[in-house]
């Protein structure tokens, strides 16, 4: 039996391969070949307005890299070859064309379809093809739990449509993945930083911490793409803790800006003033957008 996951919340714990190339990048759609075409189709449940912008305004070539970051971010055990995500995701879409055959329309693209590849197989399924009672219109109903879900097929040609009160359901649903998230291991590591030490004897270091911006989760806000670093550096001689850092760095990037710097990394220099002797440093990065965080030691001689 294959793992059944909840596509939501692993997409809320990934890291979102971010840049964009503005309004304009709606353009570029036409220039697709087929098997992005495919791609930007098959993944439209769960891929950001943010996402398909970016990946509208890239080369092909650039495309097949970001297809790859993009199930690469999604991997809830990237240790593993296999991608359950990715697999159980189309393993869905495959389910939802077996199961909604009727209507005129591909069924993973009907609303039983969309409900089934979310939020996967319902805990109950009813299906009334003459009405729940007499002079009714044919009707499903899903159960997730307490709440109901329910289809009705209004035009009686097997393509049904999800009732309006059941979509304010849907969205309870989809918030209690989202409020289900699971905190993060100290030691899991979701992102990664390079470490560059430069000297400057007698008595000062310059630590700078690199992030690649590719591996920084940012979120939208007002047309602007914000996020909120947390560093922590404590410093040791031997057993002894002698110095502290702790301080958050917003980041701050239009579309174009980050599209400029994509490719960069965002870089935080710290300036320490020792004595001349043997160090250790502990740093922990932590991206609060999303509570990720990664810690790394790094030996140095100041003498």
């Amino acid at each position: 039996m294959k793992p059944k996951l909840s596509f939501l919340l692993i997409l809320s714990l990934g890291i979102l391969f971010l840049f964009s190339a503005g309004c304009r990048s709606f353009r570029v759609e036409h220039n697709l070949i087929p098997s992005h075409e495919d791609f930007i189709s098959e993944v439209r449940y769960i891929i950001t307005k943010q996402e398909k912008k970016i990946f509208l305004s890239l080369t092909t070539e650039d495309r097949e890299d970001f297809i790859q970051e993009f199930w690469k971010k999604r991997d809830p055990d990237p240790s593993t070859e296999e991608n359950e995500f990715k697999e159980q995701y189309y393993y869905r879409i495959e389910r939802a064309n077996k199961l909604f055959k009727e209507g005129g329309t591909p069924g993973w693209l009907q609303d039983r379809g969309r409900i089934w590849i979310l939020l996967g197989p319902p805990d109950s399924r009813d299906v009334y093809p003459m009405g729940y009672r007499q002079h009714d219109r044919p009707s499903e109903l899903w159960l997730y739990g307490f709440y109901p879900i329910l289809f009705i097929d209004y035009s009686f040609t097997g393509n049904y449509r999800i009732y309006p009160l059941s979509a304010q359901y849907l969205a309870i649903l989809l918030k209690a993945q989202l409020d289900r998230k699971p905190g993060v291991s100290k030691d899991e590591q979701v992102f990664d930083f390079g470490l560059k030490l430069d000297k400057f004897p007698p008595d000062r270091i310059l630590l700078k911490i690199q992030i690649p911006y590719k591996e920084i989760w940012l979120v939208e806000n007002e047309g602007v793409l914000e996020a909120e670093l947390s560093v922590q550096i404590e410093v040791f001689s031997g057993s002894k803790k002698i110095w502290k850092y702790d301080k958050d760095h917003k980041i701050s990037l239009t579309a174009e800006e980050l599209k400029e710097s994509i490719k960069k990394q965002f870089e935080i220099p710290v300036e320490i003033k020792l004595s001349p002797d043997d160090y250790k440093a502990a740093i922990i990065v932590e991206n609060k957008t999303d509570n990720k965080k990664v810690s790394k030691s790094i030996k140095f001689s100041l003498k």
